[in-house]
């Protein structure tokens, strides 16, 4: 790969995470102070990702990896998502903002995949050079939650106040606006001519490796990996309007912590993994997401804040040590013949199906609680998923046996090119 090709893709890489960082981790607290949103109106509009998640492989399988060039479809998404992102600038309430939002996460999912796509096909060494592409990804998002708390100031108590958290959709619309631009000069992908056979809807939404099911292990951490989203839907509803609620100062660019820890736990993730396995590796994870959630539920603005940073730094090895490891599992389980068929099932399942029965439970517990008044409303709102999280993993221990052969041929390439392709919709 030239140096100008990677300085391209790792500008895609950087333009198409800071796009999502703009405006998403703000969302909870732009619905609920800019347009009123009750909290079923909120977990409806943050469900519209699991549906984008849902057709994406259709897109993708069906469209894009048959008929266009990747870059292309890539450039016409952005385009036409910057288009859809200044409609929900413009939107003064709930019932407009949502067809533009939903419209956008089908035009924006698909996308994450794309510029995997773009990337690989670049690529004479994937192992050796995705991740240099892709950590540029998560500086975006990085990059994009410091701008808004430290240099815009827009989620402060003065700005949310003035309806300033609106702007994260125009800063998100100009960055899509240039990334569909950018797009059309980006290398070459042309979609790759399979004469074998044609990818049928069951393999390309991974139905294909259904029958793994059978397996006993793999039933139990497929279940569990479904479970366990409804915690993680809590907390990109709830985590910023939580921290904005009670007062934490620059909400948006402390969670950056988050992605920041993600990265240096992937760094230890080999060495976790090839020491302890993979249940004791997935279960640290679900202890993680447990253990997060009392400390926001315990912590505060004031003298305990150490204890809400700790909870947002623990992203990093509740995202690693449980979706990593499952996505290198799955590989290790699945084998070649169903490989890409059980992650895109996996993936189906926690984004798909998980998010958006999170996003709707955490949508119910919020409304119940705040109708009932609930003295300590955000202790009982995060005591929930906490709760979740504990009994998930008492299940996985209970039912879950490690698999020592297996876990000994994932150790030997425990974050390949084959499972950093598996990250086609991942949150950062």
């Amino acid at each position: 790969m030239t140096s100008a090709t990677r300085i391209k893709l790792s500008a895609m890489m950087f333009l198409e995470f800071f796009i999502w960082g703009a405006w998403f981790v703000t969302l909870g607290t732009f619905l609920g102070n800019n347009l009123k949103a009750t909290e079923l109106e909120t977990a409806s509009v943050f469900s519209t990702q699991s549906f984008g998640a849902i057709i994406a492989p259709f897109i993708i399988g069906l469209i894009a990896d048959k008929y266009f060039n990747a870059e292309r479809i890539l450039g016409l998404l952005h385009l036409a998502g910057a288009i859809l992102m200044y409609q929900m600038y413009n939107a003064a309430a709930i019932g407009d903002f949502y067809p533009y939002v939903l419209a956008y996460m089908i035009a924006y999912m698909p996308t994450l995949a794309l510029v995997n796509s773009v990337s690989f096909r670049q690529m004479k060494n994937p192992e050796k050079e995705f991740s240099v592409i892709r950590v540029w990804g998560t500086i975006g998002w990085i990059a994009a939650g410091l701008s808004i708390s430290y240099i815009f100031h827009w989620d402060s108590a003065a700005g949310i106040g003035e309806g300033l958290l609106r702007n994260t959709f125009m800063m998100a619309g100009v960055a899509s606006l240039v990334l569909g631009i950018f797009s059309f000069l980006l290398p070459k992908t042309p979609p790759v001519l399979q004469q074998e056979k044609s990818s049928s809807i069951s393999e390309i939404l991974g139905l294909d490796a259904i029958k793994l099911l059978k397996n006993k292990n793999f039933l139990v951490f497929f279940l569990s990996s479904i479970l366990i989203c409804i915690p993680l839907a809590f907390y990109y509803q709830n985590a910023n309007p939580f921290l904005t609620s009670i007062g934490l100062g620059n909400p948006t660019g402390k969670m950056t912590i988050g992605q920041i820890s993600e990265v240096l736990f992937l760094l230890l993730l080999p060495v976790f993994f090839s020491r302890f396995g993979f249940k004791i590796t997935i279960l640290v994870g679900m202890a993680a997401w447990a253990l997060r959630y009392v400390l926001f539920a315990y912590g505060n603005a004031d003298e305990l804040a150490f204890m809400l940073l700790i909870g947002i730094a623990l992203h990093g090895i509740c995202y690693d040590f449980f979706f990593v490891s499952g996505q290198i599992y799955t590989d290790a389980r699945a084998g070649e013949k169903y490989k890409s068929s059980a992650q895109g099932l996996v993936t189906l399942a926690t984004y798909g199906v998980g998010m958006l029965i999170g996003f709707w439970v955490a949508g119910f517990i919020s409304e119940y609680y705040r109708g009932a008044e609930t003295e300590n409303f955000w202790q009982s709102v995060w005591l929930v998923p906490a709760g979740i999280a504990a009994v998930v993993a008492l299940l996985f221990i209970i039912f879950f046996r490690d698999e020592k052969e297996l876990a000994d041929a994932a150790s030997k390439k425990p974050y390949s090119a084959d499972t950093e392709r598996q990250e086609l919709t991942s949150l950062p």
